[in-house]
């Protein structure tokens, strides 16, 4: 048995426990970072990147497929699944070398190994305890299933999809949300018939109302069925594949079912509870600046309620990081934290819906304008739809910008400075928009809002 003494214990190295790991390095605490797997967890080794990777191939093949209107002659001869994975792998590998240079180099111990919370001062990793003034819980999470539903065989998570060696002919997809509408418009790129199954009403159903239906129109438009407000009843394997069954009694057969309903908290067996932490069916309970109840022991990332989202981790880790060292950081809320579904197309959103914004301020104090790509020219050239809304107190800042079209995600950026800092439209409707650029779409929105459109009605 060791001892090892540190100022900071990070418990998990995916996105949010590296970030705190290399903040905390930086301000000059010594750190040990606590990794089973991996460090960059699962949004660089099976969510994030690799799937962003597969989009982009799925991209390529819809332009190799498309190329004739633009005056360019291919021909598409498929998708070679090997190749597909390779590229993939190669793009995560790059990552992970140089994530883990960064790590080294800041002077960070690493240590290898399933680590338990002992006591709000140890963490036990085999036979090495780690003694530390504060202890950081950065555990992730793990592809959830619903109750009865097992995982395997025919039935498959997005980690599964990810390692598949062939496109399949057939696919059921239990769930419209972020994953299951990228899985979605990548295998309907590849060539596979492909049916979404959604409980609630809408696809991306945490997006603003008017995005859905659009997303819904283009998705229809490109072929990918879906069926809406019926709940998943059962599942069957036979040697063909899958049977689904709704509520309602209708069934889908397919090669494969992926069951993408959202992602659990991976908790479980870590000495949290018995250390005393506050929980909640597997999530840990923080106050606004991630504090647990156990003084000294802080929690970030997808075990904490809210968003679950690489970049919402990034920021809780540096957060962390600075709160420990005493620089009181600034506290980010969930709905002012940017979202991106890279599906095709895309759909990009920050702050209040509408709606929400109507019930926190009024709805007699809210108004909106709502921008169609059709008026801007470089989203003409590249041949995409959509719209950027943008969401206004009436007098009053910038409170949501909510957007679908290919390559929307780029564009949020400006909108969440615009949000965050509580810009009026009038402030930015003099700012330069460079020209043509998809950016100009948020230009023209704020240009409206401010009561003097240019190239809007």
């Amino acid at each position: 048995m060791s001892e090892q003494n540190f100022d900071l214990v990070v418990l998990g190295g995916g996105s949010g426990g590296y970030a705190a790991a290399l903040r905390a390095s930086e301000l000059g605490l010594s750190v040990a970072l606590v990794e089973k797997d991996k460090v960059g967890g699962t949004c660089l080794h099976r969510g994030c990147i690799p799937t962003k990777a597969l989009l982009h191939s799925a991209e390529v093949a819809d332009v190799s497929r498309e190329s004739a209107k633009y005056g360019v002659n291919t021909d598409f001869h498929g998708i070679d699944i090997a190749a597909v994975t390779s590229y993939r792998e190669g793009i995560v590998a790059s990552k992970y070398k140089g994530l883990q240079g960064l790590v080294k180099a800041r002077g960070i111990t690493t240590v290898e190994g399933e680590g338990k919370l002992t006591s709000p001062s140890t963490v036990q990793v085999g036979d090495t305890t780690l003694k530390a003034k504060n202890v950081v819980l950065a555990t992730g999470s793990y592809s959830r299933s619903l109750p009865g539903l097992e995982i395997g065989g025919k039935v498959i998570t997005s980690e599964h999809a990810l390692a598949l060696d062939h496109v399949p002919d057939k696919v059921v997809i239990l769930g419209g949300g972020v994953i299951g509408v990228e899985f979605a418009s990548v295998w309907k790129s590849f060539g596979v018939d492909v049916t979404i199954v959604e409980a609630l009403p809408h696809l991306v159903p945490n997006e603003e109302e008017s995005i859905s239906k659009q997303f819904e129109r283009a998705f229809r438009k490109r072929g990918i069925a879906f069926s809406l407000g019926v709940r998943f009843q059962g599942v069957e394997q036979n040697d063909d594949g899958v049977v689904v069954t709704l509520e309602d009694g209708k069934t889908f057969e397919a090669d494969l079912m992926l069951v993408a309903v959202g992602r659990g908290p991976s908790t479980a067996g870590l000495g949290y509870e018995e250390v005393g932490v506050t929980m909640d069916r597997g999530f840990v309970l923080t106050n606004e600046r991630l504090a647990t109840n156990v003084p000294g022991v802080y929690a970030l990332g997808d075990i904490v309620p809210g968003l679950q989202l690489a970049h919402r981790s990034f920021q809780h880790g540096i957060f962390v990081a600075e709160e420990i060292a005493g620089l009181k950081p600034q506290v980010i809320s969930d709905v002012n934290i940017p979202k991106v579904t890279y599906s095709d197309p895309e759909v990009a959103s920050v702050g209040l819906t509408e709606v929400k914004a109507a019930d926190q301020y009024g709805a007699d104090k809210v108004t909106s304008y709502d921008y169609n790509l059709a008026g801007n020219g470089k989203s003409h050239i590249i041949g995409t739809s959509g719209s950027v809304k943008v969401v206004r107190v009436v007098d009053g800042p910038v409170v949501g910008v909510h957007m679908i079209g290919a390559r929307v995600g780029e564009l949020i950026g400006e909108a969440q400075l615009a949000v965050n800092w509580e810009a009026y439209p009038e402030d930015v409707a003099p700012l330069i928009h460079a020209h043509p650029t998809q950016n100009e779409a948020l230009g023209e929105a704020m240009l409206a809002l401010a009561g003097k459109p240019l190239h809007a009605m």
